[in-house]
């Protein structure tokens, strides 16, 4: 087993377990035993070691490496993704939002918060065609993950693949989260009364989003903020380090993100992280920081449209509230 990393022997026994009582042979090779692929597949994404190191480790065909690798990786999509990462509903939202501890009310003092949500940038190799459009502002190639994350560190919605030139806003407009949001179908419309104003439950997210009746980012620092919008600011930027804490969890647990993925399979690849990860976290996987660096989370400039003016009205009336708390 991989020394030093994030994925015991149980979390292996946990998903050969799973896609053994799937039709295995649909997504595994037959006469490779469904141990070894899972050990294959978890040692590469833990470690992102080259194929041939591991064909040399495991004692197979170079080959025979990559095949596994995508079978795995194709299940643990398919078979494990729809368990592990869905939107909370009912008590599970609850959960997320109420005042009990570790909830985002009771460790941040953020109500009616359902999850925060932001984008990270995965490298990949440069494509042979389109390859600007991969290239970020950092200078180098990427795709973009954009994760929504619960209270403990869990992803609720992922949506990956876009190159990493997009503009998390435009991202955003394409995604699940979304369409169902703009339906009013992503949270229950439960609100509570705050300095006089009904707050609904809301993702947080950064300057770069729209400000939404379901989305509440924080005020852009243009230098001319009054104490009661820094106030704000602090409590918003707070309670929604759970989304940078979660995407360097991730990237600290499978390093395979840290180094450039092929553009075919980056998508799958990372969506077997996120589940992974959920995994380990709902699991109890004791998570330690590794040496290596994570690479840090790319900020844009404010994005969006002109503000709505209830969502506005909602982030004034929250401003207020916490400059009162103080």
């Amino acid at each position: 087993w991989p020394k030093g990393r994030h994925s015991t022997e149980e979390q292996h026994h946990q998903v050969k377990s799973r896609i053994l009582l799937s039709r295995k042979d649909t997504y595994l090779r037959r006469g490779i035993p469904v141990s070894k692929c899972v050990v294959v597949g978890l040692y590469w994404l833990a470690t992102g070691a080259c194929y041939r190191t591991i064909a040399n480790l495991f004692g197979i065909a170079k080959s025979t490496v990559c095949s596994l690798v995508h079978d795995f990786c194709k299940a643990v999509r398919d078979i494990l993704m729809p368990e592990y990462i869905k939107l909370p509903q009912g008590e599970d939202l609850q959960e997320v939002i109420e005042i009990r501890t570790p909830r985002f009310k009771h460790r941040w003092g953020f109500p009616q918060c359902g999850g925060a949500i932001d984008g990270s940038h995965i490298p990949i190799i440069a494509p042979e065609e389109n390859h600007t459009d991969y290239f970020n502002r950092k200078q180098w190639h990427s795709v973009i993950l954009q994760g929504v994350v619960d209270h403990r560190f869990c992803f609720t919605n992922i949506y990956a693949g876009w190159p990493g030139s997009v503009h998390d806003d435009r991202v955003l407009r394409t995604s699940n989260v979304y369409c169902l949001a703009e339906r009013g179908e992503l949270f229950p419309p439960n609100t509570e009364e705050i300095m006089g104003i009904q707050v609904p439950i809301m993702l947080l997210g950064d300057p770069a989003y729209p400000l939404r009746s379901w989305l509440l980012k924080g005020y852009s620092d243009t230098g001319a903020l009054t104490a009661e919008q820094r106030c704000f600011k602090e409590r918003h930027s707070r309670a929604r380090t759970t989304v940078e804490c979660a995407f360097g969890r991730l990237k600290g647990r499978w390093r395979c993100l840290g180094k450039p993925l092929d553009v075919d399979s980056a998508v799958t690849n990372v969506i077997a992280c996120c589940t992974l990860h959920n995994m380990c976290e709902m699991h109890g996987e004791a998570y330690e920081e590794p040496g290596a660096p994570v690479p840090p989370i790319e900020r844009w400039a404010e994005g969006g449209d002109v503000a709505d003016v209830q969502p506005a009205r909602v982030r004034e009336a929250l401003t207020q509230f916490f400059s009162n708390q103080r």
